[in-house]
């Protein structure tokens, strides 16, 4: 299994978003430049973000985005989920056609892997990522948002491949 680009800057710009002080809605090029996230592939998650009613949007001059709910009511699995993201270990998308069109003898296994994640990031909350980074950011002595990637333990960024 594996948590792709997409995943991933979904969460990072979700974070970003968040952690904005409450003096209006955010822009997509702000986040782009705090974030190095190309603006047009934002603009993408965003439209996806905002369809699934996590994000509202603000046209017109001071326009841009702001949470359609409450930071702890949003999920790192509702982010995931809203851009189209799968969480899914299984060689056959679930579908148990994994070996000559039938269930493989570690499908289960797979599933339920599946099922540990899911409930894990379903757990975590956007209120939850961005205390732990305001918590990092006193600690550091630092003002303003960086790029979480940097930021991120390198357990946090790796990767599982299935």
């Amino acid at each position: 299994m594996r948590l792709t680009t997409k995943g991933r800057f979904a969460v990072t710009a979700m974070v970003d978003l968040a952690m904005q002080p409450g003096s209006g809605p955010v822009t997509l090029a702000e986040i782009s430049q705090r974030q190095k996230i190309s603006l047009s592939y934002l603009e993408q998650l965003f439209g996806k973000l905002r369809r699934r009613a996590l994000v509202d949007s603000v046209r017109g001059p001071g326009g841009g985005y702001c949470l359609a709910k409450d930071m702890a009511q949003i999920s790192v699995a509702d982010i995931i989920v809203a851009v189209d993201e799968p969480i899914d270990a299984t060689q056959c998308g679930g579908k148990e056609n994994c070996h000559d069109d039938q269930k493989c003898i570690t499908h289960d296994l797979w599933a339920k892997l599946n099922e540990h994640i899911f409930d894990y990031l379903g757990a975590v909350t956007l209120k939850q990522l961005v205390d732990d980074q305001k918590d990092r950011t006193k600690q550091n002595g630092v003002a303003q948002v960086k790029d979480m990637r940097e930021i991120m333990p390198k357990r946090e960024r790796t990767t599982v491949s299935a």
